[in-house]
């Protein structure tokens, strides 16, 4: 199938962008230098089209009911003006995608799945519904997301032109506030997927150019770079964060992909019966097998995705995302080992391309921005 194209093709390949297929969607992959772009997030800011990812619309007397049903976390608690990540599963307990949910009134929310998973999730939770009292839509397709994340990402919104200030100001992590930048009306989110502070802004289509053009002529003269997938990879991988179909996916628990935490809180302190429950109880009975660690390499060679562990002629795991760390100068590395290696201090060796590599067992995140 031919991939589809954001509202904003048109201007990354003014700028003279190279494409690639991500999630079915033709998204830049990059524009002039990805390690260039890179920096520019972690020293200013930088501009990403995210609009390849998915928004689903709850609205009803039952919303936050159904969401405790549909997906892990207790979605009823949250404040409105708040957002939770969580996971969606099934019956069991394999990871179906992770997502981010915000509350926009009592009885409305808004879940941003990942690209690749938006028929999936859709459907899957469509079939979920039941009778619960609400409306389920999918409004990927007429929305944009452009997000500006980076130090300075605040000051390039605000540079923007906004209709209250303070709201941005104000704004904390992990929550959304309706605004009106440049003209645009638009849900302005403060998440992120870099490690840096930082603004989604949610759009519809039509409007997507404009706030584009306003964000990267706010951060002209501060180092601002519009950013492309490859970035926003290093970036993610740098603040150790899991990437669906790497460190999460069906045939990896959520204990092992270290999301336990979420899992436990949902089991102990969440009423509301939930999808994959009993799974999820019996996981966290036991350790799990195998755990998500993080690796820094000894020497310089880098370990890619899919390269084995190896304890002598013993395969004890496989490398999830690799990178030669842009910001730290060293490989960095994600993986799934066999849990009895995953201790922190522990060296590890990786079989890349044929020869034994060592990297140390390192704490997750391999970079945490100055507060």
């Amino acid at each position: 199938m031919t991939p589809q194209k954001t509202a904003l093709y048109d201007a990354h390949d003014k700028l003279g962008a190279s494409f690639t297929d991500f999630g079915g969607w033709d998204m830049p992959l990059k524009y002039k230098n990805d390690v260039a772009e890179h920096h520019a997030v972690r020293q200013s800011a930088g501009v990403f089209d995210l609009s390849h990812m998915g928004e689903f619309r709850v609205k009803g007397a039952d919303a936050g009911a159904f969401l405790d049903y549909a997906l892990v976390s207790n979605m009823s608690i949250l404040k409105v003006g708040k957002a939770k990540y969580s996971i969606l599963v099934n019956e069991e307990g394999g990871v179906i995608d992770d997502l981010i949910t915000y509350r926009l009134a009592d009885d409305e929310f808004m879940v941003v799945p990942n690209a690749a998973n938006v028929e999936v999730d859709f459907k899957t939770m469509s079939e979920r519904v039941g009778d619960f009292d609400v409306e389920f839509t999918n409004e990927s397709e007429e929305t944009s997301l452009v997000a500006v994340q980076g130090p300075l990402s605040e000051k390039i919104v605000l540079a923007m032109g906004v209709s209250d200030e303070d709201a941005v100001r104000e704004l904390g992590y992990y929550a959304s506030v309706p605004v009106t930048i440049a003209g645009v009306e638009n849900l302005l989110a403060r998440t992120g997927y870099t490690g840096e502070d930082g603004f989604e802004i949610y759009v519809k289509n039509v409007d997507a150019q404009t706030i584009w053009d306003a964000a990267l002529e706010a951060g002209k003269d501060e180092g601002v770079e519009p950013a492309g997938l490859a970035a926003r990879d290093s970036l993610r991988l740098e603040a150790g964060m899991p990437l669906y179909g790497h460190e999460l996916g069906l045939d990896i628990t959520p204990f092992e992909a270290g999301l336990g935490r979420l899992v436990e809180i949902a089991l102990t302190k969440k009423k509301a019966d939930f999808v994959g429950r009993e799974a999820l109880a019996k996981m966290a009975e036991s350790a799990p097998a195998r755990s998500l660690v993080g690796l820094k390499a000894q020497a310089k060679r880098p370990a890619r995705a899919g390269s084995t562990l190896v304890d002598g002629e013993k395969t004890i795991g496989e490398i999830t995302s690799g990178i030669p760390s842009p910001t730290l100068g060293y490989p960095v590395a994600m993986a799934l080992v066999e849990t009895d290696y995953a201790t922190v201090g522990n060296t590890i060796n990786v079989d890349i391309r044929g020869k034994q590599a060592p990297f140390d067992v390192v704490e997750l995140p391999f970079y945490k921005r100055e507060k």
